[in-house]
């Protein structure tokens, strides 16, 4: 696994003795919140990261430096399509060349363990094997273009509640079969460069000092790249010095920087020998993305891809995830003799197109649902719309639609930045209402933030018009002072704070094109972070619940359809917190229930990155999961409920059909000690479990429907290079085209050791006309008959015969075979 060898690195063992211990501590920090130091002494310049994984953020949240957004992670391994996830990355290795960075700090593997788990969205799967593939064929495309992908977050970093300081406690068997396995598989099959360390503990200390990285991230699996920290991840000097950890972000100030790091290599507590391995490392990574002198990249930069081919892939990527879970024949919506359609929903024209936190990112604009549906029906439908449910009570972010900048009259807000004598060193247009300052040059002269616009009032009602910001806050509106003081963060974590803040408003009854100048005054509080931000934007007026329930039903029995868009908001699902229920937010159930009583042609589209609890699913004409869509979202959505396209998606995870209680694996830890008491029994595992299972689920892992029927035929089993093949045969008995992922699982009813009732081993992509058979082929390697066994601490296989089941999801396996193992 490792390319530690020959001329190459006897050059860089060259550069790490050329520079002095002080110079090499140096190195070990970041330099910024972004990047890292250069060293022109070895022709080493700086390197640039950024969050992913949906797009790539830069050095700036600004949204006049777009980033294309594709669909959330969940989706893209909704698609279960490898080939379609390398070229999504390819997309994101452009962005990076675009924006001038080395390293995107994706993918995320971590495990859907359990239901409630915040950050679902920006994870692929709750199957280790799902997982790998979809990750393996995301870092691969990154590389193949010359940007260092970042598996993370090693390791057991699958809760967000006191996710940067929890000890997680996991027994061997699972650590290894669920939780390592989608790291390790990577490493092995698309070679990573670098690799993030979690916040969190595993069986030890915390990840940045755990011997899990030394023994078993370089040790066994000969992991030759770095290791960075999560940001803020590195807590002490000599135990994370003498540690796997190669880089600590952020910088400039980290526990390494300053006299600390090198006093104790002096001092004999952290061997020199210690800091010249992590140099080399870095040095390493610098050379395979192209930033050491002298060195030539590991491969050539990507080809850069325009706008409208990324918009295309990003539409393409969303339509393949999309999940049809339920549909009774209303899809897709016929082609002639529709007049009137009713979108409804309080996602309908403002669907969720990414999760919330570190991921997000400004894209160049979204379609939403509404906007997808008016565009794709052309004016001979009407489409009415209402929200019919009301999900949140904060503040929207204005946008250029909203307000006009007072200044020059266009669409948007004026900003300018005050130093601390009251200058005004930057004066500038904005697009968006949201305002964010991070890590940019000249962030520490940021003394005050003056937002102005004028808004004007669409409609007749009672306007709430304020601000979420930390620090010093003056807000006026026609020049009347409406709120001076202090608003303190609202949440322990300061950055979490910075995203997330309260916000403070004020009600002012308007009549339809009224205008009223606002302006914000920030002092911001930006403790030790080199971050600022102001929102500035409206709630308007809206209808009591009861009304608003009572109008969705009026346009729904008015129209030949009705498509209802759910989901879920930032407060309930986002990073930086677990979820307390998988229960949609609001009164969207009952929206749901008065829009299918008024019109059985009722299409519900769920709009949400985890499980949401679905009652009513048997009492509507069909159901549809679009996830986080992606910029693309509206017109993919059409593109499904018209017929242009096919959804291409089955479940990556589990949806249970009750809300998870005392026997599911909580994500809270217990006196700091989150322990997996659930073993290997997380999402199918569980449930196929006789002895630890509850039920049928919602929707199966695996499952999902297209607009054809397929029949599954035959499976055989014939020798493969490494195990054995999967040969299955199956038919599309619709009269359309169509695709059908083929899944292959193993069960071992007789086995010795404990094991989960089925297992998935391998899967494939069919596609076929009407009426079309064909045959695919599934490897099984070996190692997916193998378990860890803690005694022998090594990979065992169990002699005797493994079932073999073929099909269209977890509980629908039509096909058998038996596959049998050699002596151990």
């Amino acid at each position: 696994m490792s390319d530690a060898t020959g001329p190459a690195e006897t050059r860089i063992d060259a550069l790490v003795s050329a520079l002095t211990l002080d110079r090499k501590i140096r190195l070990l920090s970041g330099a910024t919140s972004w990047t890292t130091h250069a060293e022109p002494v070895i022709g080493l310049r700086a390197l640039v990261m950024s969050d992913g994984p949906v797009g790539v953020r830069g050095l700036t949240w600004d949204e006049r430096d777009f980033s294309h957004n594709v669909p959330s992670p969940t989706a893209m391994a909704a698609s279960w399509d490898t080939d379609l996830i390398g070229r999504l990355a390819r997309l994101l290795a452009s962005e990076c060349r675009r924006k001038g960075v080395d390293i995107l700090l994706a993918p995320t593997i971590n495990l859907h363990r359990t239901p409630l788990g915040g950050r679902h969205f920006e994870c692929f799967s709750e199957d280790p094997l799902l997982t790998a593939r979809i990750g393996t064929a995301y870092v691969e495309g990154l590389q193949s273009a010359g940007i260092a992908a970042t598996p993370k977050h090693f390791v057991a970093n699958d809760s967000e509640t006191e996710r940067m300081t929890y000890e997680a406690v996991i027994e061997p068997r699972p650590l290894r079969e669920l939780y390592l396995k989608p790291f390790e598989e990577i490493l092995r099959d698309a070679r990573p460069w670098l690799v993030m360390a979690a916040y969190n503990g595993a069986n030890g200390p915390t990840m940045t000092e755990n011997p899990l990285l030394d023994e078993v991230l370089k040790g066994e699996w000969g992991f030759d790249g770095a290791v960075v920290s999560d940001w803020n991840a590195v807590h002490s000097v000599a135990a994370s010095g003498r540690a796997g950890t190669d880089l600590a972000m952020p910088g400039p100030e980290t526990p390494w920087t300053g006299d600390a790091l090198l006093t104790a290599v002096r001092s004999g507590e952290v061997p020199e020998a210690a800091i010249d391995e992590k140099i080399r490392r870095l040095l390493r990574l610098a050379a395979r993305v192209g930033a050491l002198e002298g060195f030539t990249p590991a491969v050539p930069a990507g080809e850069p891809l325009d706008d409208t081919a990324a918009a295309s892939l990003a539409r393409e990527a969303a339509v393949a995830g999309m999940v049809l879970a339920r549909n009774n024949g209303v899809l897709p919506l016929p082609q002639s003799g529709l007049r009137k359609v009713a979108v409804i929903g309080p996602n309908a024209a403002h669907a969720r197109v990414q999760g919330g936190g570190s991921a997000r990112v400004a894209p160049p604009y979204t379609v939403s649902p509404l906007e997808g549906l008016i565009e794709a029906l052309g004016p001979d439908v009407e489409v009415v719309h209402t929200a019919g449910a009301h999900t949140t009570t904060g503040l929207r972010p204005f946008d250029r639609t909203q307000v006009s900048d007072p200044v020059d009259g266009s669409p948007g807000v004026r900003v300018r930045l005050r130093d601390g004598s009251g200058h005004v060193w930057r004066d500038e247009h904005r697009d968006s209402g949201w305002l964010l300052w991070m890590d940019i040059p000249e962030v520490g002269r940021i003394a005050e933030i003056e937002a102005s616009c004028v808004f004007r009032a669409p409609v007749d009602g009672t306007y709430r018009l304020g601000f979420g910001g930390v620090g010093e806050i003056v807000m006026t509106v026609d020049g009347r002072t409406t709120f001076d003081g202090t608003v303190d963060p609202s949440l322990k974590n300061h950055f979490a704070a910075l995203l997330a803040p309260i916000d403070t408003t004020h009600e002012l009854p308007l009549t339809t094109g009224q205008e009223v100048a606002i302006e914000v005054r920030l002092r911001p509080d930006r403790r030790s972070l080199d971050v600022a931000l102001l929102m500035v934007g409206v709630e308007p007026p809206r209808r009591s619940e009861e009304d608003e329930l009572a109008h969705a039903a009026r346009l729904a029995a008015e129209s030949d359809v009705a498509v209802v868009v759910v989901g879920t908001t930032e407060q309930i699902e986002s990073e930086g917190f677990d979820r307390t229920s998988i229960a949609l937010p609001g009164r969207q159930d009952d929206l749901v229930a008065a829009v299918a009583a008024a019109n059985p042609h009722t299409v519900v589209v769920v709009n949400a990155g985890g499980p949401v609890a679905m009652p009513w699913l048997d009492d509507v004409a069909a159901t549809l999961l679009t996830w986080f869509p992606g910029q693309e979202g509206g017109r993919a959505l059409a593109d499904v409920l018209t017929g242009a396209a096919e959804p291409g998606g089955r479940m990556p995870t589990t949806w249970t059909a009750r809300e998870p209680g005392d026997a599911d694996p909580s994500p809270l830890p217990e006196d700091g000690r989150l322990v997996y008491r659930e073993g290997l029994r997380i999402g199918y595992r569980a449930w196929r479990d006789p002895n630890g299972g509850d039920g049928a689920p919602a929707l199966p892992f695996g499952s999902g429907l297209g607009y054809t029927t397929w029949r599954y035929d035959a499976v055989d089993l014939v020798p493969g290079a490494d195990g054995a093949i999967a040969r299955v045969t199956l038919t599309n008995v619709g009269s359309r085209a169509g695709t059908e992922v083929v899944q292959v699982y193993l069960a071992r009813p007789d086995s010795a050791v404990e094991r989960p009732a089925r297992w998935l081993a391998g899967f494939a992509k069919a596609r076929a006309e009407g009426g079309r058979t064909v045959t695919v082929d599934v490897p099984l390697p070996s190692r997916v008959r193998a378990h860890w066994s803690a005694e022998e601490h090594r990979w065992v296989e169990e002699p005797g015969a493994f079932e073999v089941h073929a099909g269209g999801d977890v509980a629908r396996t039509p096909l058998r075979a038996r596959w049998t193992a050699g002596p151990a």
